[in-house]
């Protein structure tokens, strides 16, 4: 027996909710829930009444018409949970360190103009200072931290300024309302890292079994924890060893796909899934349109993040973007390598392929190559033999 669930409210391009809510446990009350996309059986008049509906639902599914959509284990779903709270704090806390930089711009204290970031060590420890009472500019200064680039006599006139009351007491409230946010974070942090304790409990991949990583760089707003290990523990793979995807980010998109994606049966009905493959609408022989879909799937945002920032490296897949881009615009290219990076993160997480990257020079001599390849039969085929000029002739042209 089937259970087809379907609701007016839009959620990520996919309507549903279950009929019944005792039916926790669908699969021990004999009942196989599935959540079908509204657009499969939209456009058809004249079911007015919600039993009408549901007949016509179950028409179509009798006749394997509805396909159900992709839902993650009960485990993911709470891993997922998590990662979209967590992502919710940041967010927030993000807004208050806004707030502070505009208190302390309206008292005419340019302190973003001397340290990269105000919640950096340098930062916070003069914004605590501040907010303790301290007006000393010599005390104030004398918080920077060593790795600071600037120096104190710059500090010291960045901090020349004119305090007042009320822009104190705003940045004192923003100061707190990020250390509230701050802890929420890292009660979360906790939280996802007993999840993925319990999603590796059955698995032995031990931390002694990881690669070294690749950059030890740490990101902004990361978990507290290693992220890297746990998902090491989990998987059995490196997802960093990908470029463009750090922890966090692998992280992200394993609660968005889940641990198994045998739901999928190839990359290319992945990279569909995540409306990162070319349109295939063809009338007649004539293709009609092939641009993407649009969709507001978190994991296509999370990959077209992951080829922004693999646009600026050295890497086969860099050189491959910036190709791209030059020919065809950064919005084409930034779908076409997160397309790329889909496929590398299909293939690892499905089937254990460890990816190696062969830089940004063996892709470009493969691209020269594969061009002159091209030329040479082009010519053939005119009757024409394709030649290399000789070094001399090469350098006078040139």
């Amino acid at each position: 027996m089937v259970q087809i669930a379907r609701s007016d409210q839009r959620r990520n391009g996919i309507q549903g909710r279950v009929l019944d809510p005792s039916l926790r446990d669908t699969r021990t009350a004999g009942f196989e829930v599935i959540l079908v996309n509204a657009r499969y059986a939209k456009n058809v008049p004249g079911r007015k009444t919600d039993v009408s509906d549901a007949s016509w639902l179950r028409q179509l599914h009798s006749y394997g018409l509805l396909r159900g959509s992709f839902r993650p284990s009960a485990e993911i779903a709470t891993l997922r949970a998590y990662l979209r709270q967590r992502e919710r704090l940041v967010e927030y806390a993000a807004a208050h360190i806004q707030h502070m930089q505009k208190a302390l711009m309206e008292m005419n204290l340019q302190l973003h103009h001397v340290v990269s970031d105000i919640t950096g060590v340098t930062g916070m420890k003069i914004i605590r200072a501040i907010a303790a009472g301290e007006r000393d500019l010599d005390v104030l200064a004398s918080h920077r931290d060593v790795r600071c680039r600037a120096s104190t006599e710059t500090i010291k006139a960045a901090l020349n300024g004119n305090d007042r009351p009320e822009h104190i007491f705003a940045l004192t409230q923003s100061l707190e309302l990020y250390d509230f946010y701050q802890a929420k974070m890292l009660e979360c942090d906790r939280h996802l890292e007993a999840t993925l304790a319990g999603l590796g409990a059955d698995t032995k991949h031990g931390p002694s079994q990881l690669p070294r990583p690749r950059t030890k760089t740490k990101q902004v707003s990361t978990p507290s924890f290693d992220v890297r290990a746990a998902l090491f523990g989990v998987l059995g793979v490196d997802l960093t060893e990908i470029h463009g995807m750090g922890p966090s980010l692998s992280l992200k998109l394993v609660g968005e796909c889940g641990t198994d994606l045998r739901a999928w049966p190839s990359a290319k009905h992945f990279t569909s899934w995540l409306c990162l493959a070319p349109g295939n609408k063809i009338s007649g022989g004539k293709v009609l349109l092939s641009r993407t879909r649009r969709s507001s799937s978190r994991a296509a945002a999370l990959l077209r993040l992951a080829a922004v920032t693999i646009g600026r490296s050295d890497t086969a897949l860099g050189a491959f973007y910036r190709r791209l881009a030059a020919r065809a615009g950064k919005a084409k290219a930034v779908t076409a390598a997160a397309r790329k990076i889909a496929v590398l993160f299909y293939n690892t997480l499905r089937h254990g392929m460890t990816y190696q990257d062969p830089g940004a020079s063996h892709y470009e001599e493969r691209y020269r190559n594969r061009v002159l390849g091209n030329l040479k039969r082009r010519a053939k085929s005119f009757g024409y033999d394709l030649q290399e000029l000789p070094q001399e002739a090469d350098m006078a042209v040139s």
